[in-house]
């Protein structure tokens, strides 16, 4: 993995508690998989859940929301599994199986943060958005759900 954890261009970890947002990059040692990313996910104690946002390799974005033991994944391109180790295990999870020959398309659970004020519709909208960067698009979900300013400074996207 840690050829792999260095093509991850952003990971941060965002939960809400007690109505105000707090975020923090995610470890390294988190980024192996789902399963890893959910497990780090659960010590975080957002009252709707812990979020990590996730860029790889300006490719493809991951989101996995863990609310207890429910896990929500949602990939932009599934078609990352058959070149990155993270993604093969998010379409694992899902229990998808994805060839070479497949067309990008978004995988798992397009209203993962819909209870958030997001809604599938607009997040499938945002994932066929293909003119987007991977950081532009989990800056438009930070900033649909409240706390973009934040995002944007921790990711470096702040002029």
């Amino acid at each position: 993995m840690s050829e792999e954890a260095e093509a991850v261009d952003l990971a941060v970890v965002a939960y809400r508690d007690e109505g105000v947002w707090y975020l923090q990059e995610l470890r390294e040692s988190a980024l192996e998989s789902v399963d890893t990313i959910s497990k780090e996910l659960r010590r975080y104690p957002g009252e709707t859940g812990a979020l990590a946002l996730i860029s790889v390799a300006e490719d493809f974005v991951m989101l996995i929301r863990a609310q207890g033991t429910l896990i929500k994944i949602l990939l932009s391109d599934a078609t990352a599994a058959t070149d990155f180790e993270l993604a093969r295990s998010a379409v694992d999870h899902l229990g998808l199986i994805v060839d070479d020959d497949d067309d990008q398309a978004p995988a798992g659970d397009l209203a993962i943060v819909a209870d958030m004020g997001y809604s599938a519709r607009d997040m499938g909208a945002l994932m066929d958005d293909f003119d987007l960067y991977p950081d532009e698009v989990l800056s438009a979900i930070a900033e649909r759900l409240g706390f973009g300013t934040r995002f944007d400074e921790l990711a470096g996207l702040s002029a």
